[in-house]
């Protein structure tokens, strides 16, 4: 199996949505409860891409079966070396290596950058694939949020795990 990770595109979006919108409607990766429409989550690529943050796919025999991006942690400037990701792989798609080199990608882009601190906002605390890959890339866990979300007629934990980008806090800002 062979799939290549590159910048998304426009065209992309579509798929996209695909991708996301059983996560929302079906689990707890997301605590979006209503899918985003397709323009919406067009808007959404746009803004992160204007805001140069990374926005990745993976494709697959011309098909996009996977992406992920790096946004803001937190809007107050102090947060301005910190972000965000996500990572999202299609329905079957799981433990084929591309959740890790979607990954891997998107922390490489992000070293390139101004950040030091990658975050991950892990829903749900039985979410086993998504903690081991943020373990094998590096991250650890810095907590637990209990019961933050109510979903699906349960409540649901957040993970919190972080990494350090490139020198970290090696160097002042």
């Amino acid at each position: 199996m062979t799939f290549v990770v590159r910048e998304s595109r426009d065209s992309d979006v579509r798929a996209i949505h695909e991708i996301y919108s059983p996560y929302v409607v079906k689990g707890f990766a997301t605590f979006e409860e209503t899918p985003p429409t397709i323009d919406e989550l067009r808007n959404r690529r746009d803004t992160m891409r204007a805001m140069l943050m990374p926005h990745l796919v993976a494709e697959l025999d011309g098909r996009v079966v996977g992406y992920c991006y790096a946004g803001p942690y937190r809007v107050r400037p102090a947060y301005r070396f910190t972000v965000e990701n996500s990572v999202y792989l299609a329905e079957g798609f799981g433990g084929r290596g591309i959740g890790t080199a979607l990954m891997t990608a998107l922390i490489a882009c992000c070293e390139t950058g101004p950040w030091r601190q990658m975050v991950a906002v892990i829903g749900d605390s039985a979410n086993a694939a998504s903690i081991a890959l943020h373990l094998k890339l590096g991250f650890r866990h810095v907590g637990t949020l209990e019961a933050v979300g109510f979903k699906l007629g349960r409540w649901v934990d957040t993970v919190l795990m972080q990494r350090a980008l490139g020198v970290g806090r090696a160097t002042p800002g």
